[in-house]
């Protein structure tokens, strides 16, 4: 997919903390689409190497057939700081990015809105690709939430200033909870459903956790 150049990635922190600023004036909401196809996301850090692979898995949608998937290893300078992760790893997704088709919406194992500056990884994905975009972290980051009740689809809002920025989304018994907000072009009402939509029985989203197992090299790759 063709993909948008907002800034360098050869930045501070906080030069990175001000771009996150600034482009959070950028992100708008919306309504889903009806997609024929979804793309997750997911990069997985090698300490030992301290490398980077960055895992795309592209699905058709309703059925959430593979269609394609890639991954790529690669390196970055950047630092690990909370709330800074896009800076981390979209220098390893970028080729992948331009790799793979315009879908129809992404899912990135990150936050969108849900983030201190209201751009999250997600949001600087959805900003960069200029596709509808959903984040779906593991852990909770900014605002305040309550644990959602116990069964599946169970979910509770993220508040953040004084606003619904997403939910916390028990997506499997017994599984601790997930943090849904949009990342861009998306309502966190719009996000929640499209998670929802790709539930297998499993604590993840297919997409996230197809590209979760490529990044890791235990899933299948179509393409390397």
């Amino acid at each position: 997919m063709k993909l948008k150049n907002l800034n360098a990635w050869d930045l501070t922190p906080a030069e990175g903390a001000r771009l996150q600023g600034r482009l959070a004036e950028r992100i708008r909401g919306g309504k889903l689409p009806a997609p024929a196809s979804i793309l997750g996301l997911d990069v997985s850090y090698r300490r030992e190497e301290k490398a980077f692979t960055a895992g795309a898995v592209l699905l058709s949608f309703p059925d959430l057939e593979i269609l394609d998937s890639v991954s790529r290893t690669g390196t970055s300078s950047f630092p690990y700081v909370p709330g800074l992760l896009s800076f981390r790893e979209i220098p390893p997704l970028l080729p992948i990015l331009e790799m793979v088709p315009t879908p129809g919406i992404i899912i990135v194992d990150g936050q969108g809105i849900a983030h201190p500056r209201g751009c999250g990884l997600a949001s600087h994905v959805g900003l960069i690709t200029g596709v509808p975009t959903i984040g779906c972290a593991k852990s909770h980051l900014a605002g305040e939430t309550a644990d959602p009740g116990p069964d599946p689809g169970d979910f509770s809002p993220i508040l953040l200033r004084g606003r619904i920025v997403g939910f916390t989304l028990r997506s499997k018994k017994g599984c601790r909870p997930l943090y849904v907000s949009p990342g861009n072009l998306l309502d966190p009402e719009e996000a929640l459903k499209g998670v929802m939509m790709c539930l297998k029985g499993y604590r993840l989203p297919e997409p996230t956790r197809l590209a979760d197992k490529v990044s890791k090299g235990k899933g299948r790759t179509v393409r390397e």
